[in-house]
């Protein structure tokens, strides 16, 4: 663990102990299986690049614009396991780190609401894929007013022992989308230590998120109007999406 996030352990958690800082270093298994995930995020990365240059060619455009990749790090993992009233030991760790289905994620950036759609279902019509769960915040925006198309997979990953299967959450907004939640997560921090008005900056923000959202439709319509492209909303069915929550799990993940 760098020296930084050490910092940001003594300044959030003042009661945390030496050898709870070190604990994540201290388990070879943790790292093992922080770059396992890390693997998954690059292998769902290059699929994305993929299908983008394939875009590129056949259609002379690409639906997306950026591609951005992580690994939940040290301080996010331990604010979980604490949420949960659980000791913060080895068995603690490596049991969160199986059942958390947000470790390694991919924040994928389109230009237009109807692109959000044709890559999730480009993304998921692939063999090697199995989706666990989706969350639509496009159509049903969570009520601060975020939006944003969320997918739970699993993906096989190649390593030089084994195949192990990966989850990874994959997070498709709109540029604008992007612009309002990265706001709304600076705002978000600082609001405990100095904004006063809280519930006014609130609704201030859930209005500019419907304002944004307007702005995306109303930019995708003038897309309409110049190519003559229908707005795609095709997305996995729902029979297929139900059948992945209900049945599907992460299997364990095995360290050597």
């Amino acid at each position: 663990m760098t020296d930084k996030e050490l910092q940001s352990f003594y300044l959030q958690f003042p009661d945390i102990t030496r050898d709870t800082e070190h604990l994540f270093d201290a388990i070879p298994r943790y790292r093992e299986i922080m770059m396992m995930y890390s693997c998954a995020a690059r292998e769902i990365r290059t699929k994305l690049e993929v299908l983008n240059d394939d875009f590129s060619v056949r259609y002379n455009r690409n639906p997306i614009e950026i591609i951005k990749t992580r690994v939940k790090r040290p301080l996010s993992l331990y604010r979980k396991i604490q949420k949960r009233g659980l000791p913060m030991t080895e068995e603690t760790l490596l049991n969160a780190i199986h059942e958390i289905h947000d470790i390694a994620g991919v924040r994928v950036i389109c230009s237009f609401i109807d692109d959000i759609y044709e890559v999730a279902r480009l993304l998921l019509g692939q063999d090697d894929i199995t989706l666990i769960e989706i969350k639509d915040y496009i159509g049903n925006p969570k009520p601060n007013g975020y939006r944003s198309l969320h997918l739970i997979v699993q993906i096989p990953v190649f390593f030089s022992d084994r195949m192990q299967q990966m989850t990874v959450e994959v997070q498709i907004r709109t540029l604008a989308m992007d612009f309002w939640a990265s706001l709304d997560r600076e705002l978000h921090y600082k609001k405990d230590d100095i904004i006063t008005n809280v519930d006014e900056v609130e609704q201030e923000l859930l209005e500019c998120a419907n304002i944004i959202f307007e702005t995306d439709k109303r930019m995708q319509g003038i897309r309409v109007q110049i190519y003559g492209e229908e707005p795609t909303r095709m997305i996995v069915p729902q029979t297929h999406q139900q059948d992945q929550q209900d049945g599907s799990k992460q299997k364990p993940i095995k360290s050597s």
